[in-house]
């Protein structure tokens, strides 16, 4: 998403399919679940559980991108890019919830099994197949953009998957007449949510530790700060990223003898930039002669490079 102006921009753009792909999930979900209650149908349930999972997705996304766009304030100093993880967290503990009720539920109907309404099964399913190929064609555009574009796109995804699976399952119960079929299914929908599910909160819970940008390397990053020249050493290096889209860096650099350190720091903050995407940086430039750690900072003030970089 870039900085400044233009992650704003984007955001403006995600909000619309977001919005549409809410509406329809919101509605679909009502006849989802009215559809379950109505044909007995646990495989139903746990398809709508996962609807009911991209409602609270979508929402989080839209809310994230909503939040994301209001602008720092005293409290805040850098604004509400965080929702967007908090959103993904929020969104994950609750999907391993479902998928837990919806296997222990799975398990009674094997041993005692229910009867099912397989026409009333076969026609939700597939009017949620539909539904959910809509919803994918709003969000495709930025889920390779944004952590919670992509947790929505995701969602939306697996939830087609698992219209499809309920639409096969409705024709083998139709077929064979075998209502274990049902739970089965039940409980292979909320097995396979799991480790899409793990994937996400991992994902959320790295940016919310400071954890390095994915495609990033300190190393190699630290090595292109050391190959500049007039760059004695680098210390106190740290990469961490506000949203899935703003890198952040802080670091300390000794400058060699005799170099023009603000004209230094331009270029280190060129080359974070240019290679690595990093339009963030705060660097704090300390002549390499001075042995005590105070009086570089004395002799230097910290250097800030907020460059509007769009990447």
């Amino acid at each position: 998403m870039g900085q400044g102006h233009d992650h704003g921009l984007d955001n403006i753009r995600h909000e619309k399919p977001l919005r549409w792909a809410l509406a329809l999930t919101i509605l679909f979900l009502a006849v989802e679940v009215a559809g379950a209650w109505l044909s007995n149908s646990l495989a139903l349930l746990s398809d709508a559980a996962h609807m009911g999972s991209d409602t609270l997705a979508l929402a989080i996304a839209l809310a994230a991108v909503r939040l994301a766009r209001r602008p720092p304030d005293a409290r805040r100093t850098y604004g509400y890019a965080r929702m967007e993880a908090l959103g993904a967290l929020a969104n994950g503990g609750l999907l391993f919830l479902l998928a837990g009720w919806i296997l222990w539920e799975a398990v009674g109907r094997f041993l005692t099994p229910h009867p099912v309404a397989t026409g009333t099964m076969l026609l939700v399913a597939t009017l949620g197949l539909a539904v959910n190929l809509v919803s994918m064609r709003l969000l495709k555009a930025g889920s390779g953009e944004s952590l919670n574009m992509r947790g929505a796109y995701l969602e939306v995804w697996a939830d087609m998957l698992g219209s499809v699976a309920v639409i096969l399952g409705a024709l083998a119960i139709w077929f064979t007449g075998w209502s274990w079929i049902d739970p089965l299914l039940a409980a292979l929908l909320g097995l396979w949510v799991l480790p899409r599910t793990w994937h996400l909160v991992s994902e959320a819970g790295h940016l919310l530790l400071e954890g390095v940008p994915h495609g990033i390397e300190v190393g190699a990053v630290r090595a292109a700060m050391e190959n500049e020249p007039g760059v004695a050493s680098i210390h106190d290096l740290h990469l961490w990223s506000l949203s899935s889209q703003q890198p952040l860096l802080s670091a300390h650099v000794d400058v060699a003898e005799g170099v023009d350190s603000d004209a230094l720091r331009r270029r280190l903050a060129a080359l974070l930039r240019e290679r690595f995407g990093i339009g963030h940086s705060t660097l704090q430039m300390e002549a390499a002669r001075c042995a005590q750690p105070a009086c570089g900072e004395h002799a230097h003030e910290a250097h800030h490079d907020h460059a509007g970089h769009h990447h």
